[in-house]
C-alpha cells in the first residue's frame, strides 16, 4: 500500500472505508478518494491507453486537465478518473483496449508506428475499388473509433438550470482568486467565486504553503453574507457582456456579472524526451496533489526534473512522504543555491546542475530509469517543474491577447482595459505574493468602475519574479516517441512533417495533425507546438501565436445543455371540468387540453356532434392557452404599429383589430387581435405556441425603441371562453350581467369590459369558427365559476362543449390559418393572401422592407384551399406533394373532413399560377396514388361572412 498517515489526505475520510472495482478486480479506498488516487493508493498506476498507439497511460495532472486519466463507469464514458469521487460498489473499466488492460491486442500498433505518419489518413483507404471506403475501411474504422462505451439504458438523471446575478464574479478560488473575492465583498460588492475543486484555496491546499494562511481567508470568506462561495463548479465559457455558464454537477447556472475578475491559474507543462508518457512521470503539482489531498505515496524511488523553485519544494515534499529522491536534476547552470536547494543538501539529497532528463524506460508498463546527463537512473517517479502556460481559455474567450516572452520563455496574456480582468499567475503575478497581489489590485479595478470607494494602498504593483525561469529546449529523439501531445500521440517528428508538408500557419497545423484537438485541447502542447512551428519556420513564437480557445472550457454533458428533460406539463384553471366532462385530454406543448368529449368508442361520431352543435346551436371551448398580452402607455398605439402589419395607432376604443407579426425578414411569425381598451391601453391575443416568443419579442424592440409602454404577459392570469353559434347571442343574454350583447350595441370586431354572472370580463366578438362568436376573457381564479354559469345558461338552447379536433375543422371550413402549420419560416403575407392585413401608409413595420423586396423577387406559390369529391378514396395526408408537371411546387399543411359539406377540405401551397378559383392540381397520396383537386379561392363554408356578423 502507498498510503501516507494523517495529516496527509485532507480530502479523505479515513472513517469511511469504501470498495469499488477496477478492470473486475476490487480495491479500497475512503470517502473522498477520486478513483485515480484510490488506485494509486494501492499500487495501480496504469488507467488507461492512448489513442493512437495504445501506450500505457497513467496519472500527469492529477487535474483532469488530459485524456491519460479517462475511464469508463456503467453508464457514463470518458469519466476523468482523477478528478471523480469513488463510492461503494463503484465499477470501473478502463477505455480504447482491446482485450484488457494490462494486455492490449491493440499495443501492437505501437510497432508500426512509423507506417502511420501524420496525416496519413488523408492518402490512404481510396481503394483498391471505388467503394472500398463504404464496403471495407469505414467498417473497420467504425469499430475502432470513438472511447467508451454509451449506455442508452442507463437512469434518467435530473437536470437543472438556474440564474445568477452578481457584481463582480471571480473565477478561481486559489490565493489570487480567494483575495479578490474577499476584498470585493468586504467593500459591499455582491460576489460569487466559483472553482472546479471541491474546496476553496487551490495551490494552498496542496503546496508547501503555511496552512494559517488558508484557514485565515476560509474564516473570513465564510464570514461575509454577499459573498457566495461555490466549489465543485466548473466555469465553462465567457460570453458578451459577461454571460458566464457556470456547471455545477447536474446543474447550469446561467451567470451575468457586472465585473469579471479571472483567476485561472497556470497550467503545468510537460518536458518532452523519449518516452515521456510512461506511468509514473507526472508534474510536481500531481505529486503534490496526491500526498496532500490523498494521502497517496507517489512512488518509492523518485527523480526531480526543475527549472524553477517549485521543483525543489517539490521534493522537498516527497522526501517527507518517506519518497528516496534520487537526484534533482536542475537544467539552469550553478548559482547561488536558494533557501529550498541548501534545506535539500542539508537532507542529503544529490542535486545535479546544466542537465535534463533524455529520455525514459518502462518495465512492466511503469516508469523504471531515467537518462540524465549520459547516465541512467533507477526510479520509478519522475517529477516535473519545468514551466508552466496561463489558462489562457476564459482569457482569450473575453479578448485577451496571446504574446511571448523570449528571454523568459513565458506564455503572456494582455487583456484591454473592460470588464473583465486577469489576476494571479494567468496574469503573470508570481509567487505567493504577486498572487496576493494580483487578486487585491483586480478587486480594486474592478471596485472602482462599480464606483465604491477603494484606499490608494490597495492598488498594488505587479511583483517580479525572484529568480531566472528555464526554458526547457525541445529536441526530436532520433528515435522518436517524443510526445508533444497526450491525447493524440503526437511526436515532434509528426509536427516537423506536417510543416515539411507545406503547413506552416498553426491553424493549418493543428487540423491537419490534430494536435491540441483532444480532451486536454492544447493545454500541455499548445506552448510547445508553436515553439516548434516557430523555430521549423524560422519565425518567432508570438508570430506563430497559439489556436483559437474556444467554449467550452471543459467537458459538458449534454444533459447540462438541455436542463429539465421531464415533460412539462400545464393546465388551465377548466381542467377538472374538462375531466368531470369526459374529455380526452391531449397534449399541445406544454398544455393539456381537450381533443373530443364523451365516448372514445366512436371518436368521429363525437367530433362530428360537436361540429353540428356549432353549426346548428352553439358550441363552448377553452381557449385559455391563447397569448394574453397587455400594453399601456401614451405610445402604445405606435408600439403596435410597428411591430404589427395593421394601423394600431389610430384604432377607436372599444374596437378590436387583427395582427399579423413578421420577423426581419418579412416572415409570418404569429397572428392575433388587439382589442384597444382606452387610449393607453390595449389587450393582444398571441397563439398558444408563439406566446413566449411575441412577449421577448415585444420586450426587445421596447428596450430598443425606448418608447412609452409596458408590457404585461396575463397569459396565466387569465383564461379564456369561447361562446359561438348561432344561438351564442341568446345564451349570453340569459346571464345577468352589464354588457348588451345585441347587435346593434355590440356589432362585429367590437370588444366590452364588464360583468357576466357575477364575474368580471373582456368581451371579444370575433370570428375564427364562421359563427356568431363571443370571447370572454376573466381571472384564471373566477373562470370555472363562468364556465358554469355559460354551460347553465346554454342548456335550454343545447349548448356543447367542443375540442381542439372540432375546432381544427370548424376554423378549416373558413379557411382559417394555424401558425406554425398553414406557415413556415419563409412564408409571406402574399403568399397567404393576406395583403389586406398589410397597411400600405405606414412607413414602418418590422418586416416593411424584407417583403418589399421579397415581392421585388416575385411569388412562387401562394396557399389556397382544396375540396375533394364526396365519396372520393384516395386522400392525401397532411404534408403530401402537390405537383406542377413532375415538379414538387407545394405541400398539404392542413387537411380534414367537413361534415358540414360532406367532404374532405384542404390548405395547401401550389404554383402561383395555379392559384385562381376553379384551377386543378395535380396531389401525391401517400400510397402513391395522383389526384386533381379543384381549387377553391375562398372559404369553404359561408364565403360571405353572413353567419359571423348575424
Amino acid at each position: 500500500m502507498n498510503r501516507l498517515p494523517a495529516p496527509f489526505g485532507t480530502r479523505i475520510d479515513r472513517t469511511r472505508p469504501l470498495r469499488f472495482s477496477f478492470e473486475g478486480k476490487s480495491f479500497d479506498a475512503y470517502a473522498g478518494d477520486c478513483i485515480a488516487s484510490a488506485l494509486a493508493a494501492s499500487g495501480q498506476w496504469m488507467l488507461s491507453r492512448s489513442f493512437k498507439y495504445h501506450r500505457p497511460r497513467g496519472v500527469f495532472s492529477m487535474n483532469g486537465a488530459e485524456a491519460n486519466t479517462l475511464v469508463q463507469l456503467p453508464s457514463e464514458p470518458n469519466v476523468a478518473a482523477d478528478r471523480t469521487p469513488v463510492s461503494e460498489d463503484l465499477q470501473v473499466r478502463a477505455q480504447n483496449v482491446n482485450g484488457s488492460l494490462a494486455h492490449d491486442r491493440d499495443a501492437i500498433i505501437d510497432r508500426f508506428g512509423r507506417f502511420l505518419p501524420v496525416g496519413f489518413y488523408y492518402r490512404t483507404f481510396m481503394g483498391p475499388r471505388r467503394d472500398s471506403w463504404l464496403k471495407f475501411w469505414e467498417p473497420i474504422i467504425r469499430r475502432k473509433a470513438g472511447l467508451g462505451i454509451v449506455d442508452t439504458k442507463a437512469a434518467q438523471r435530473h437536470f437543472d438550470k438556474s440564474h445568477l446575478h452578481c457584481d463582480v464574479l471571480v473565477v478561481g478560488a486559489g490565493p489570487a482568486g480567494l483575495n479578490a473575492a474577499i476584498a470585493a465583498a468586504e467593500s459591499g460588492a455582491d460576489v460569487v467565486l466559483c472553482d472546479e475543486n471541491p474546496e476553496i484555496g487551490g495551490s494552498l491546499t496542496y503546496g508547501r504553503y503555511d496552512p494559517a494562511m488558508l484557514a485565515d481567508l476560509t474564516a473570513r470568506s465564510e464570514a461575509l453574507p454577499n459573498l457566495l462561495t461555490m466549489t465543485g463548479t466548473l466555469c465553462n465559457g465567457w460570453y458578451e457582456d459577461n454571460w458566464l455558464p457556470l456547471i455545477q454537477g447536474d446543474r447550469l447556472y446561467r451567470t451575468r456579472a457586472r465585473e469579471v475578475i479571472l483567476a485561472t491559474g497556470a497550467i503545468g507543462q510537460p518536458a518532452i524526451f523519449r518516452n515521456n508518457d510512461l506511468p509514473g512521470i507526472m508534474l510536481g503539482s500531481a505529486v503534490q496533489r496526491l500526498i496532500r489531498h490523498y494521502g497517496v505515496r507517489p512512488g518509492q524511488k523518485a527523480v526531480v526534473l526543475t527549472g524553477n523553485d517549485e521543483g525543489y519544494a517539490v521534493a522537498l515534499d516527497l522526501v517527507e512522504a518517506g519518497v528516496s529522491v534520487m537526484l534533482v536534476a536542475d537544467p539552469r547552470s550553478g548559482g547561488v543555491p536558494g533557501p529550498l536547494e541548501a534545506e535539500l543538501h542539508g537532507r542529503g539529497v544529490a542535486i545535479q546542475k546544466a542537465v535534463t532528463v533524455e529520455a525514459a524506460e518502462g518495465r512492466g508498463g511503469h516508469l523504471a530509469r531515467v537518462r540524465i546527463g549520459g547516465r541512467w537512473v533507477e526510479c520509478d517517479l519522475l517529477t516535473i517543474a519545468v514551466g508552466e502556460v496561463p489558462a489562457w481559455q476564459l482569457s482569450c474567450q473575453a479578448g485577451a491577447k496571446v504574446g511571448y516572452e523570449d528571454v523568459t520563455g513565458s506564455m503572456t496574456l494582455t487583456l484591454a482595459q473592460g470588464s473583465v480582468r486577469l489576476a494571479g499567475s494567468v496574469a503573470g503575478d508570481h509567487g505567493l505574493e504577486g498572487a496576493v497581489a494580483g487578486g487585491r489590485r483586480a478587486a480594486a479595478m474592478s471596485l472602482q468602475r462599480l464606483g465604491h470607494a477603494v484606499a490608494r494602498d490597495t492598488v498594488l504593483d505587479k511583483v517580479k519574479p525572484s529568480c531566472p525561469v528555464h526554458v526547457q529546449p525541445i529536441l526530436a529523439n532520433a528515435r522518436g516517441r517524443d510526445f508533444v501531445d497526450f491525447d493524440e500521440d503526437l511526436q515532434v517528428k509528426d509536427l516537423h512533417n506536417a510543416i515539411k508538408d507545406g503547413y506552416r500557419e498553426i491553424e493549418l497545423v493543428k487540423r491537419f495533425t490534430t494536435v491540441g484537438m483532444g480532451p486536454s485541447q492544447g493545454r500541455h502542447s499548445a506552448l510547445a507546438t508553436a515553439r516548434i512551428v516557430a523555430e521549423a519556420t524560422d519565425r518567432t513564437v508570438a508570430e506563430v501565436g497559439i489556436t483559437t480557445a474556444r467554449p467550452p472550457v471543459g467537458p459538458e454533458t449534454l444533459g447540462v445543455l438541455a436542463g429539465h428533460h421531464e415533460v412539462l406539463e400545464r393546465r388551465t384553471a377548466l381542467h377538472a371540468r374538462h375531466l368531470a366532462l369526459n374529455a380526452a385530454m391531449k397534449p399541445v406543448g406544454a398544455w393539456w387540453r381537450p381533443y373530443f368529449y364523451g365516448d372514445t368508442g366512436d371518436t368521429q361520431k363525437a367530433i362530428r356532434d360537436e361540429i353540428m352543435a356549432v353549426r346548428e346551436g352553439v358550441g363552448l371551448l377553452d381557449v385559455s392557452t391563447l397569448g394574453k398580452l397587455e400594453l399601456r402607455g401614451p405610445d402604445a398605439g405606435e408600439f403596435l404599429d410597428r411591430l404589427y402589419t395593421m394601423a394600431h395607432a389610430n384604432q377607436p376604443v372599444g374596437r378590436v383589430r387583427y395582427c399579423l407579426m413578421l420577423n426581419e425578414k418579412g416572415s409570418v411569425v404569429d397572428d392575433g387581435v388587439a382589442y384597444r381598451l382606452a387610449d393607453d391601453r390595449f389587450y393582444v391575443t398571441a397563439t398558444t405556441g408563439a406566446v413566449a416568443r411575441v412577449y421577448a419579442d415585444m420586450l426587445f424592440w421596447n428596450a430598443q425603441w425606448r418608447l412609452k409602454v409596458d408590457v404585461l404577459n396575463l397569459t396565466g392570469a387569465f383564461c379564456g371562453l369561447n361562446v359561438t353559434g348561432p344561438k351564442a347571442r341568446s345564451v349570453l343574454e340569459a346571464l345577468s350581467g352589464d354588457i348588451d350583447f345585441s347587435r346593434e350595441a355590440f356589432p362585429y370586431l367590437s370588444g366590452r369590459e364588464g360583468v357576466v354572472a357575477g364575474v368580471p370580463v373582456r368581451v371579444m366578438r370575433i370570428g375564427f369558427t364562421g359563427e356568431l362568436s363571443f370571447e370572454l376573457h376573466c381571472p384564471s381564479s373566477l373562470a370555472p365559476a363562468l364556465w358554469d354559469a355559460v354551460m347553465a345558461a346554454g342548456k335550454p338552447h343545447g349548448l356543447m362543449p367542443y375540442g381542439l379536433e372540432a375546432s381544427r375543422i370548424l376554423r378549416l371550413e373558413k379557411g382559417h390559418i394555424l401558425i406554425g402549420q398553414d406557415t413556415d419560416a419563409i412564408t409571406t403575407p402574399d403568399e397567404l393572401g393576406f395583403g389586406w392585413a398589410v397597411s400600405k401608409k405606414k412607413p414602418f413595420f418590422v418586416g416593411k422592407r424584407s417583403i418589399e423586396m421579397r415581392a421585388r423577387l416575385g411569388q412562387a406559390r401562394k396557399l389556397v384551399g382544396l375540396q375533394f369529391p364526396a365519396g372520393a378514396k384516395d386522400i392525401p395526408g397532411e404534408s403530401c406533394l402537390v405537383l406542377r408537371g413532375n415538379d414538387p411546387v407545394g405541400q398539404i399543411t392542413s387537411i380534414g373532413f367537413s361534415p358540414t359539406l360532406g367532404c374532405s377540405i384542404a390548405l395547401a401551397y401550389v404554383h402561383v399560377d395555379d392559384s385562381i378559383d376553379g384551377s386543378r392540381v395535380i396531389v401525391k397520396c401517400r400510397n402513391g396514388a395522383l389526384v386533381k383537386v379543384p381549387v377553391v379561392g375562398h372559404a369553404f363554408f359561408d364565403p360571405t361572412n353572413a353567419r359571423q356578423e348575424m
